[in-house]
């Protein structure tokens, strides 16, 4: 029997005073990382909030990117918002990482393709999904590299984007060892050369202008 309709007066209604702020702080969210699944998103917001886990959240709006090498769903931004849920872990649960994946709306079928690329049973180095990542959105090694840095960078935004040149190689030998078309004795060889080129600054930090925006013997695509 359903119950009979109730009259309140203003006075007997309770909003819960944290309640406009959440709200508030919810919209400027969905308004900065624009999901394509607003539903889905939200779901993923609230469960992360409830656990005080790291947001689904861009750090701004992305306007749309005609390069990328296919229409996948996944941006620079979407990779930056896994890593602040993932970077601080060595290695993430496959079915962890599906759900973030999800949560972003990002189609189900890229993310199995993208593991396919280095397939792994129950759990990736968090390291090598990014790099993977960042090769989704690229057309060339070099551009992914330079994704990575613009991902992992403490510079603020528009600064030199740089990060350890021993994070830098590793990612590097990575991707090129599924490159079949790159020989590993190549990948050295160009790794040795960057790296004597940083020497002189002896801080182990290696930026985009020292091997992207530069066109010439350290630029590999």
């Amino acid at each position: 029997m359903p119950l009979p309709d109730t009259m309140f007066c203003a006075q007997q209604i309770r909003i819960p005073p944290e309640l406009p702020d959440i709200l508030k702080q919810f919209t400027k969210a969905a308004i900065r990382t624009q999901p394509a699944d607003v539903l889905q998103w939200s779901a993923g917001y609230f469960s992360a909030l409830s656990r005080g886990d790291p947001l689904p959240v861009k750090d701004r709006i992305e306007m749309p990117v005609a390069t990328q090498k296919t229409d996948t769903g996944l941006t620079q931004g979407l990779l930056k918002v896994l890593h602040k849920q993932c970077g601080h872990k060595q290695y993430v649960e496959l079915a962890d990482l599906e759900q973030k994946w999800k949560n972003l709306c990002l189609p189900i079928e890229n993310f199995r393709a993208l593991l396919q690329l280095d397939p792994c049973e129950n759990k990736i180095e968090w390291m090598k999904f990014l790099a993977l990542g960042c090769s989704m959105l690229a057309g060339s090694l070099n551009t992914a590299m330079k994704h990575l840095c613009e991902i992992l960078t403490a510079d603020p935004e528009g600064g030199p984007a740089r990060i350890p040149f021993e994070t830098f190689a590793y990612v590097y030998r990575y991707l090129s060892k599924l490159d079949a078309d790159s020989a590993a004795a190549e990948t050295e060889s160009y790794l040795a050369d960057l790296k004597g080129s940083l020497e002189s600054r002896k801080n182990g930090m290696i930026g985009l202008s020292d091997f992207f925006i530069l066109k010439g013997k350290f630029q590999k695509t």
